[in-house]
C-alpha cells in the first residue's frame, strides 16, 4: 500500500504557514486546529518547511519567551523530508523512523498535496495487521 492509500482515507487538507508568520501565531495555528504540524510555504506554495510542536518547544526552550515573537523560518525544520504518493507505507515508516521525523509533506508532480504523521501510518498498520488476524482467524476457522 501506499502513502495515497492514506491520504485517501485522513484526506489532503494541510494547514501552511508563510515563514514570516510568528511562532505565537503557529503555536495558536497548531492548537486550533488539533494538529501537531504546519508547512511552512512561500507565496509560490513551494514547501520551504515544517513546523512541529516540538520545534516550538525547542525555540522557547533555547532561546526563551522572545523566541515566540521571531517568524518561524528562524525555527522551522528548513530540510524537511519528504514523501511521494506513491511510496509505500513500509517505506515510509522506515524514513519516519530513521530520520526521526513525525510529519511528512506529501508532494505530488512538485506540489504539496498532503501531510502525514507517524500516527497516521501506525494507525494504518494496526488496521492491516488486524485485518490479517481476522482473516486468518477465519481460515483456521473454515479447516
Amino acid at each position: 500500500m501506499t502513502v495515497a492509500t492514506i491520504l485517501s482515507e485522513k484526506g489532503r487538507h494541510v494547514v501552511t504557514a508563510p515563514p514570516t508568520m510568528a511562532l505565537q501565531d503557529i503555536a495558536r495555528e497548531l492548537m486550533r486546529h488539533g494538529i501537531g504540524a504546519v508547512v511552512v510555504i512561500d507565496g509560490g506554495g513551494n514547501v520551504l518547511g515544517v513546523m512541529s510542536e516540538r520545534d516550538v518547544v525547542s525555540a522557547i526552550a533555547t532561546f526563551g519567551a522572545r523566541a515566540l515573537d521571531e517568524p518561524v523560518r528562524e525555527h522551522m525544520q528548513s530540510t524537511p523530508v519528504i514523501a511521494a504518493e506513491n511510496d509505500t507505507v513500509d517505506t515510509t515508516m522506515q524514513t519516519m523512523t530513521l530520520e526521526r521525523r513525525r510529519h511528512l509533506p506529501v508532494m505530488r508532480e512538485g506540489r504539496l498535496c498532503g501531510l502525514i504523521s507517524i500516527g497516521d501510518v501506525v494507525k494504518y498498520r494496526i488496521r492491516v495487521i488486524e485485518e490479517e488476524h481476522r482473516c486468518m482467524r477465519e481460515y483456521i476457522a473454515q479447516a
